[in-house]
């Protein structure tokens, strides 16, 4: 039996229990901690060897000195749990799992990494093990955690979550909107604070007035608990006990592990700017694996020679991993584009049958998209919707009436206002199995998510290699015309088609709008699925029965043979109206309405071009950088002998949209400047 207190060495600096415990535990648990201790440390000295070398290509955020934390947390988690981790994550890594060598060569940027050479020290994947990804940015491991936990909770398993996150990240809004997303959801997640003191270089007593992170749990209805994380008895215990409440349905546990880490914040970096040597020398005198060894030895639970001999091997393993990442391959620069989008491509193509036919019955866009979510909610029980009034409610927009009262509170769940909590949720939910759709309302209030979608959601499948998958549906409205003003009438899509690993899709009519939202809920990419609030209401002909149209699959609304005009969205409809009119005076426009702009359909333009010889882009956004100067300048490079003018755009006007229904449509183009804008090509 070995014997030991809650607090140990830290009790006076730290005010924490000073409760005298007791764990029976077997000799084979107790050297696997330490083994596990070991590991991470032995394997650290290597990276430092490594860095000095000039082996390493990049950051190395280093692990010692924190090694209890890891090796106490995941010694209760097994290989199908999940843990989410930050830019110093190798010991986690290696505490769950993943082999030495593997993260040595990752950090030595080679094809046998654990990344496969694609994300080095801060970015490490091995889902094999339950790796499911280390991030350089402070404060998405809470998030993912947590809605890994909602996954594995709506898939009814007992499986945990489990996020390691520092004390800078307690500063951060992914903090307080995650703890709060797994307590009102009562998630099977653990959130593990490792206190090391600093945030980089900034202090935590300087960055937070109430220096107790784990007594911060009860302000969201969860257990707090601090213990020394210098401690690895302390912190397999609380861990245990956490581990099991969660698996019980006993929601979520925040636990602070008081630590110190003994290297610089990264190597190379200065150390003494913002602490002492003599800090550092006491800490280093509490080191967590030479004060374990001691116990071990001390209670008789195994010999100095025992010990040393376990070090001899780990440390034979350590030197034998670094010399294979050193003969490792490098990555095949072929492959530097694989793996942007999965591998397993969207759904094909499957049409309605000629008995319905397109014109089965008229009914509204969001009618049409309603159906779609629907069938694909009945077909695919991993679907979900958060939103905020996405349950009882059906949706600000009625985009989910009906089915809270068929599929529940886990299916339709309602949000708090916490559009980065729960995007960030919805990512690590993607990632562990499940499909979400969030629905913003809103297009505009994505903005406050764009960290967790530009940096999570879109690099997620690349930075992995393929192996996760991120099946996430965003959904909002967009667009002028309602006197909605500048904080819900945004057109930001130019953003999100700039960015690779995200689909854009932005359908103009009912038809389109349910073929393709069920295409989205079967994609294994991220999808932004971006509803023009004109086109709600507009009425078309859907087939009842589930089809799907394939992205970067342009549709032609208008044949023509004058002028091909290239319409976004709520424009398809308007340059429609006003080919109709040009028609009057013997101008065939050929409208092309792309669907999606990522992928875009590039080819149907150019061949649309070939034969009329003349291009206008129509779009309601603003010009400056938008999808027409995309068109505009792949047609300049590829067509350029088809053109018998110059390309031209017609765009909103470069402002924020104001509230005046006056000032309002002075800013977007209607059917009068679409009718002027091909009459003055065609003079040209």
């Amino acid at each position: 039996m070995l014997s030991r207190r809650l607090a140990g060495p830290l009790e006076e600096n730290h005010n924490m229990s000073t409760t005298t415990l007791s764990l029976d535990l077997k000799k084979e648990v107790l050297l696997s901690l330490y083994h596990k201790m070991l590991v991470i440390r032995r394997s650290e000295r290597q990276l430092v060897k490594a860095h000095q070398m000039g082996l390493l290509h990049g950051a190395c955020h280093t692990y010692i000195g924190e090694e209890a934390v890891a090796a106490g947390v995941c010694a209760h988690l097994r290989p199908e749990d999940t843990i989410f981790s930050t830019h110093r994550g190798h010991g986690h890594a290696l505490a769950k799992g993943v082999p030495m060598r593997e993260l040595i060569a990752e950090l030595f940027g080679r094809q046998t990494g654990c990344s496969r050479g694609r994300g080095g020290s801060m970015h490490l994947f091995s889902p094999e093990v339950g790796l499911m990804g280390t991030s350089g940015i402070v404060g998405p491991s809470i998030l993912q955690a947590t809605g890994a936990a909602y996954a594995l909770k709506l898939l009814k398993t007992d499986r945990v979550s489990a996020a390691f996150f520092g004390d800078g990240a307690v500063s951060n809004g992914a903090f307080h909107e995650g703890l709060n997303l797994a307590a009102i959801y009562q998630l099977p997640v653990l959130l593990v604070c490792e206190n090391n003191l600093y945030a980089t270089e900034v202090a935590f007593n300087y960055a937070s007035r109430n220096p107790e992170v784990g007594s911060r749990g009860e302000s969201y209805g969860m257990p707090g608990v601090a213990v020394d994380g210098n401690d690895v008895l302390a912190v397999y215990q609380a861990a245990e006990e956490a581990v099991k409440r969660a698996r019980s349905g006993g929601g979520p546990t925040l636990i602070e592990c008081k630590t110190y880490r003994t290297r610089p914040h990264n190597e190379g970096m200065r150390d003494y700017g913002h602490r002492t040597k003599e800090e550092v020398e006491e800490w280093k005198a509490r080191d967590p694996i030479v004060t374990f060894q001691k116990r071990l030895v001390d209670d008789g639970v195994a010999s100095e020679d025992e010990l040393e001999e376990i070090d001899r091997k780990i440390q034979s393993e350590a030197e034998e991993a670094f010399e294979f990442a050193k003969q490792s391959p490098w990555p095949d620069p072929d492959t530097a584009t694989t793996f942007i989008f999965s591998q397993d491509g969207v759904p094909a193509d499957a049409p309605p049958s000629e008995a319905d036919g397109p014109a089965a019955r008229e009914i509204t866009f969001m009618q049409a998209t309603l159906e779609a979510l629907a069938g694909e909610m009945e077909r695919d029980p991993t679907i979900f919707v958060f939103g905020e009034g996405v349950g009882k409610r059906g949706g600000n927009f009625n985009t989910t009436t009906g089915l809270y009262d068929l599929y529940g509170t886990e299916r339709l769940c309602d949000t708090p206002i916490s559009e980065r909590g729960f995007t960030g949720l919805s990512a690590g939910a993607a990632m562990a199995g499940a499909r979400p759709v969030v629905d913003f309302m809103f297009w505009d209030f994505a903005l406050d998510t764009l960290g967790e979608i530009l940096n999570q959601i879109a690099k997620m499948q690349y930075m992995s290699s393929g192996r996760l998958k991120m099946p996430i549906l965003l959904r909002g409205c967009i667009g002028v015309g309602h006197s909605a003003a500048t904080h819900h009438s945004g057109n930001y899509y130019p953003i999100f088609v700039h960015i690779p690993g995200l689909r854009v899709v932005m359908p103009s009519n009912p038809y389109d709008a349910k073929g393709l939202f069920i295409t989205a809920l079967r994609c294994h990419d991220p999808v932004l699925f971006l509803e023009h609030r004109s086109l709600l209401g507009s009425k078309g002909n859907v087939p009842e029965q589930a089809y799907t149209i394939p992205f970067g699959k342009a549709a032609i609304a208008r044949q023509g043979s004058d002028v091909t005009v290239v319409a976004i969205s709520n424009m398809v409809g308007l340059t429609l109206t006003a080919s109709e009119q040009l028609e009057k005076e013997n101008i065939s426009v050929e409208v092309i309405d792309p669907r999606t702009l990522a992928p875009l359909d590039i080819d149907s333009i150019l061949e649309s071009v070939h034969k009329t010889g003349r291009l206008l882009v129509v779009d309601e956004t603003f010009a400056p950088c938008a999808i027409g100067a995309e068109i505009s300048s792949q047609v300049m490079e590829r067509a350029f002998g088809d053109l018998d003018a110059p390309v031209r755009r017609l765009n909103g006007v470069h402002t924020p949209i104001p509230y005046s229904p006056a000032l309002e449509k002075a800013l977007v183009p209607h059917v009068e400047d679409i009718v002027r804008s091909v009459q003055e090509l065609m003079a040209e």
